[in-house]
C-alpha cells in the first residue's frame, strides 16, 4: 500500500487497558488531609465502523451519596492517549493513534452511585477508537489506551463535606457484547471466540453460526501478535448474530469466530480443515445441531466462506459470502476459486456486496460467483450507508450485521434460519 492510504480504505476496521481494578480509597476528610483514590472503567461499544470508548465509569459508590445536581460535563476532564502495542517501523503508518482530550457530553450517576462520564461518540470520529491499522502489516491491532481523569470542581455529597478525588486508577475495558464471547484455542492452535446461548434447552440442539473475519483481523505472527480480539472489535459481523433480535430468529444460536494466523486468502485450503476442526469439536462438546451450521464471512472471510463450501459441500445449511474475494486482488495468478469449483457449490448461498467497492471489485468477484453458483441469491447495494453515515463501499458486511438484505420479503437472517442441511 502507498503511504497515501486512509484507514477508511482498508479491508476492515482492542483495546489495551490494563486489567485490574483498585478499590476506592477512604473519602476525603473535611480538612482535605486525606486523599481519595477511585478506579474507573472504560466503557466501549462496537459501532458499525469499529469499537469506540463511549463513556468512563468512576467507581464512586464508596464516597457516600453524591448529589447529581452538582454534576456537569465540566466537573471532570478526560484525556485519552492511544498508541500501538507493537513497534512501528520508520516510514510506516498506523491509523489511528491519538493524544487528545475527549469531549464529555454528560455526567450522571448510575444506579450503583457511580459517576458515568458520557463521551462524544460518532462514526469516523478520531479519538475514541480502540483499534489501529498498521499499513505495512495490513491488519488492525488493539491500541494501548491510557486515560487520564482530572477533577475540576469538588463533588457535592448529600451528607458530609464536598470531596475531591486525588487519584484515578485505570481499570479494564468493558464491552458487554464482546465480553459475552469466551476465549478458546483449538487443538491445532487456531484461536477463536465463542458466544453461547443464554439458556440451553433440555432437549434439542442449537444452530451454529461460523463468522470468518476480513483481512484486517488476522494475526501478525512476525510480531508475535495474535490477540483473538479484533475479530469482535473491528465491526459488528459476529456480534450481530449474538444480539437478542438474531437469537430470537435462530431460536438461540452459538456464534463462533476463529482468527486466522495470517490471511485466509494466503492459504485457504490449509485453513479449511483447521476451521472444520473447530466446528466438529463444538458439535461434539456443545448442543450444536449438525444440520443447522451456517457460514458467513466478509472480504477475506467471504472468500473463505466460499472455500469452505467447496471443500465441505455437505457441512453447511447455508452460506453468506460478503464482498468475497474470488480473483487475485493484484490481478496476477490463477483464481482463488475456479469457475468449476464455483459451479459445483450446492450449499444455499446468498452473496452481498456494494457496487462502489473499490477493494474487491464486485463484477469479477461477487457477481461472477453469483452467475456460477446455481440457485444463489445476491444483494447489490449502490453504497454502504447506515444511520445517515456513508462508509467505504467495501464495508457491505454492515448490512448483513443489521439483517438488512432481503429477497421477496424475506430478510437474510430469516432465510438462513429456515435452512437445514
Amino acid at each position: 500500500m502507498s503511504t497515501s492510504v486512509t484507514r477508511r480504505s482498508v479491508l476492515a476496521g482492542g483495546a489495551g487497558a490494563a486489567i485490574g481494578l483498585a478499590l476506592p480509597g477512604p473519602a476525603a476528610h473535611a480538612d482535605g488531609h486525606h486523599g481519595t483514590s477511585v478506579s474507573f472503567t472504560l466503557d466501549a461499544r462496537t459501532l458499525d465502523g469499529g469499537e469506540q470508548v463511549t463513556s468512563v465509569t468512576l467507581d464512586t459508590s464508596g464516597l457516600g451519596p453524591i448529589d447529581p445536581a452538582g454534576l456537569t460535563p465540566g466537573t471532570f476532564t478526560v484525556h485519552a492517549k492511544a498508541t500501538s502495542p507493537i513497534p512501528i517501523a520508520p516510514g510506516d503508518l498506523i491509523f489511528s493513534e491519538y493524544d487528545l482530550d475527549r469531549t464529555v457530553t454528560a455526567a450522571r450517576l448510575d444506579r450503583h452511585g457511580n459517576i458515568v462520564l458520557e463521551l462524544s461518540t460518532a462514526e469516523g470520529q478520531l479519538g475514541g477508537g480502540t483499534l489501529g491499522y498498521i499499513v505495512s502489516r495490513g491488519r488492525n491491532v488493539r491500541l494501548d489506551l491510557v486515560y487520564t481523569i482530572t477533577q475540576n470542581t469538588p463533588l457535592v455529597r448529600r451528607h458530609g463535606p464536598p470531596v475531591t478525588i486525588t487519584r484515578f486508577v485505570q481499570g479494564r475495558l468493558s464491552n458487554p457484547e464482546v465480553d459475552a464471547f469466551s476465549h478458546h484455542v483449538s487443538g491445532s492452535g487456531l484461536k477463536y471466540r465463542l458466544y453461547s446461548p443464554e439458556r440451553s434447552p433440555r432437549h434439542g440442539r442449537r444452530p451454529l453460526i461460523l463468522w470468518l473475519h476480513g483481512g484486517g483481523e488476522g494475526a501478525s505472527l512476525p510480531d508475535d501478535y495474535y490477540d483473538n480480539e479484533t475479530t469482535l472489535r473491528a465491526n459488528r459481523g459476529a456480534l450481530g448474530f449474538a444480539t437478542p433480535q438474531a437469537q430470537r430468529i435462530f431460536s438461540g444460536a452459538y456464534v463462533v469466530a476463529p482468527q486466522s494466523t495470517s490471511y485466509w486468502i494466503q492459504d485457504g485450503p490449509r485453513f479449511a480443515p483447521l476451521i472444520r476442526e473447530i466446528v466438529q469439536d463444538l458439535v461434539r462438546r456443545k448442543r450444536v445441531d449438525p444440520d443447522r451450521i451456517y457460514v458467513v464471512g466478509c472480504s477475506n472471510g467471504g472468500y473463505m466462506s466460499l472455500e469452505m463450501t467447496v471443500a465441505y459441500p455437505d457441512l453447511f445449511a447455508a452460506s453468506v459470502p460478503i464482498c468475497g474475494v474470488v480473483e487475485p486482488l493484484d490481478g496476477a495468478g490463477p483464481p482463488l476459486i475456479t469457475d468449476a469449483e464455483l459451479a459445483r457449490i450446492h450449499t444455499p448461498t446468498w452473496l452481498v456486496a456494494s457496487r462502489d467497492d473499490d477493494t474487491v471489485p464486485p463484477e469479477t468477484n461477487t457477481i461472477h460467483a453469483h452467475d456460477l453458483i446455481g440457485g444463489s441469491l445476491i444483494s447489490l447495494y449502490d453504497h454502504v450507508v447506515w444511520n445517515g453515515y456513508q462508509f467505504p463501499g467495501h464495508w457491505s458486511w454492515i448490512y448483513v450485521a443489521r439483517n438488512d438484505p432481503s429477497h421477496n420479503g424475506t430478510r437474510i437472517w430469516q432465510w438462513m434460519a429456515r435452512h437445514r442441511r
